[in-house]
């Protein structure tokens, strides 16, 4: 039986709203606040506070009560409150700010549909979220109900889907996409489950964490039937960690989905080692495991949440021989202009020759590993794998590499021009083949949005 030994907590301005109405998800979604007027029943604004929250054309703010009786009234600084109520550095630009800041329209077929990497795609399938974080990397459309995606969007996602056979994992995302109805979510989960080559779907969300109430037993039993199912959840700092979202992640585990978590580095709010490693042990508590800590994107408003890339490095190094392995996650850039994920991580490999390599551990400790002499490699051609599976992406080694060979391998049916970017590639009617278009060519183009 799991023991929950985190806290539960509720602002005093909502101690006379019952149970049944605290722990009713529409309740929580339908109070949340956004005004100066409403957060002053709760918080002590600041004056920055104050200025952006009156300021027009900001991105949208929402929060629920739950998530909002987090925060320590008293702190500006308190690292919750700091996520999710703007200031006024969000009206500020900073060098290097981008509006699609990871390039996702120029890698969509169809709308909503982001296809970066040859084996599996981002499916967004809403725009709205159960709070808004102030580092969005969508705020280019995230929170803007008349951008939010049509069934005949998702129809061509999912036609999309069944003309990609290469395609074996679906990542949906958002917005959130338990803010979704839940006939809607279901459908879309059985759709994806009808198409024989996807094996993988996973779902991003920070519901768990915003409002944890949405996850009941209802919902995880209807998860459960759409297996294999992952779940990514978001949370930032051990504050976020509470008896309900133990309990939440609990169901969710009961249910066979496995749970990982993805944080974003944020000046000020989780930017230091012991921080980190209490969360990371807070989140192996509950049965979670730490999958990506995020540097944080170049997009608008965000300048005050960066800070560089060496202090990230600085925590994995504290983290790294500090606690278990499965306690550590990855950290990334999503690098600008669209080239996905790259790891970023402490350099243990001191040097390398072709019989010796030098390493160090944690502590600083040097040792050297003997490289075998007699070294008998794989061979492709007799591989049933090599032979009949496709292509794997990625690096062929750094034999390659230093032989002066091609060092990646092209998945079929993966074009290298939608790899590179290179403007927004359209279905056709075979979405197999990817064209670049220009408007007007053809009747079977999808026009994207804002071209």
């Amino acid at each position: 039986m799991f023991m929950n030994p985190f806290p539960s907590k509720r602002a005093p301005v909502y101690a006379d709203v019952p149970d049944e109405k605290w722990y009713d998800w529409r309740w929580q979604l339908s109070n949340r606040l956004n005004t100066v007027e409403e957060f002053e029943r709760v918080l002590r604004l600041t004056d920055s506070e104050r200025k952006a929250l009156s300021q027009k054309g900001l991105f949208r703010v929402d929060v629920t009560p739950y998530f909002v009786s987090l925060i320590d009234p008293d702190d500006p600084d308190d690292p919750i409150r700091k996520q999710v109520i703007p200031r006024e550095e969000e009206i500020v630009p900073f060098t290097g700010m981008m509006e699609d800041s990871l390039a996702e329209d120029q890698h969509s077929p169809v709308p909503g549909l982001v296809h970066r990497y040859p084996d599996r795609v981002l499916m967004l399938v809403t725009t709205q979220c159960a709070s808004y974080c102030r580092y969005c990397t969508r705020s280019r459309i995230v929170g803007d109900p008349s951008a939010t995606f049509s069934r005949s969007e998702f129809e061509l996602q999912l036609d999309y889907l069944r003309h990609t056979p290469q395609v074996r994992d679906v990542l949906l995302s958002g917005g959130d996409p338990l803010t979704l109805a839940p006939r809607l979510l279901e459908e879309l989960l059985q759709k994806l489950r009808e198409i024989p080559h996807i094996e993988i779907i996973r779902i991003g969300t920070r519901v768990p964490v915003f409002l944890p109430m949405r996850i009941t037993e209802e919902l995880c039993t209807m998860l459960e039937k759409y297996h294999p199912l992952w779940m990514n959840i978001h949370v930032n700092h051990p504050n976020e960690i509470t008896k309900e979202l133990a309990e939440a992640c609990d169901r969710l585990s009961r249910a066979g989905i496995p749970l990982g978590n993805q944080s974003v580095l944020l000046a000020g709010i989780n930017d230091c080692v012991h921080v980190q490693r209490k969360l990371v042990h807070d989140l192996v508590r509950i049965r979670v495991r730490p999958y990506y800590l995020y540097q944080c994107d170049l997009v608008e408003g965000a300048g005050h949440f960066r800070t560089p890339v060496a202090k990230g490095i600085e925590i994995i190094e504290g983290l790294r021989g500090h606690t278990s392995g499965y306690a550590v996650p990855t950290y990334v850039v999503d690098a600008p202009g669209g080239g996905g994920k790259i790891p970023v991580m402490p350099n243990y490999l001191i040097s390398m020759s072709d019989h010796k390599i030098v390493l160090r551990n944690y502590e600083g400790y040097i040792t050297t590993y003997e490289e075998p002499l007699d070294y008998k490699p794989h061979d492709p051609k007799t591989c049933v794998y090599c032979r009949n599976k496709r292509p794997e992406p990625g690096q062929k080694g750094i034999t390659a590499l230093l032989d002066g060979e091609e060092m990646f391998i092209k998945p079929e049916g993966f074009d290298q021009l939608h790899r590179r970017g290179g403007g927004i590639h359209r279905l056709r009617a075979d979405p197999t083949k990817w064209k670049p278009l220009g408007i007007g060519q053809g009747n079977d183009e999808v026009e994207p949005k804002n071209e």
